[in-house]
């Protein structure tokens, strides 16, 4: 019999959990300065403690400050009156009608591309996962949102800086806001070159190259996965994007 004076201790932990907690210990200010310089170690860290928050507001504010400085710096009204009047049912709108639609756009695009931000965090996580579990890996969701958030951070923090020199070395009427991403050969098509090429040479984009790099490295040591399966998953959803935005530009031209 067990002696009825004896203290009950709680049961260690299991040996997954333990060898979790020992990974390398990182503040949220050093993981943000370490995904740029030790992403491997970084990701071990946030595999023992995954965060994610700071990293998805410091997305959305880079967004946020792209949205402002283009509609400080473009008219943006007459850039969606123009997509609009290549439209042949837009052509034949009363002129109330048409700046009505013209001044809805502008709210619209202020509005819409922060709140992807969070819509893009949350669904990109949740295919890391399915990629995992369908590599024959485990990740939590908490996980997956880290890896998603801290390889997507460096290059839009890189495309942002980017983006902010092109709109303010350029003039306001030699501003394409399609391409402010010069990391690719497709911003420097002309503009009457095919949305479809310009669409498949976008998707050579170094700082979108980067931020797969950092995902395979993230999944990688995070999920417990292999290199190869690390890199199937990236490369696999990067393939299905690139296919369903090519196909959008060859249905809708652009």
């Amino acid at each position: 019999m067990s002696d009825p004076n004896q203290q009950w201790q709680p049961p260690p932990p299991p040996a997954v959990e333990a060898a979790e907690a020992s990974g390398p210990q990182m503040s949220t200010a050093e993981t943000l300065t370490g995904i740029f310089f030790e992403p491997g170690r970084t990701f071990e860290a946030l595999r023992a403690r995954p965060r994610f928050l700071v990293a998805g507001l410091i997305l959305l504010v880079l967004t946020l400050s792209v949205v402002a400085v283009l509609y400080m710096k473009v008219d943006m009204g007459e850039v969606i009156r123009e997509q609009m009047m290549k439209s042949p049912q837009a052509a034949q709108l009363p002129p109330d009608q048409l700046e009505m639609r013209v001044k809805i756009g502008k709210i619209v695009g202020g509005i819409i591309f922060p709140l992807l931000v969070p819509i893009t965090i949350a669904a990109g996580a949740g295919l890391y996962l399915l990629g995992v579990m369908a590599f024959g890996g485990t990740i939590s969701y908490k996980r997956s949102l880290a890896v998603w958030t801290y390889s997507a951070l460096p290059p839009a923090l890189l495309g942002t800086i980017i983006a902010i020199l092109v709109l303010f070395l350029k003039s306001a009427d030699q501003i394409d806001p399609n391409r402010l991403a010069v990391t690719n050969p497709g911003a420097f098509m002309g503009s009457d070159a095919s949305p479809v090429m310009v669409t498949t040479l976008a998707q050579f984009d170094i700082l979108k190259f980067y931020g797969l790099f950092l995902a395979a490295i993230g999944l990688r040591k995070v999920a417990k996965i292999s290199s190869g399966s690390a890199w199937g998953i990236v490369l696999g959803f990067y393939i299905i994007a690139a296919i369903l935005k090519i196909s959008r530009a060859a249905i809708f031209g652009g």
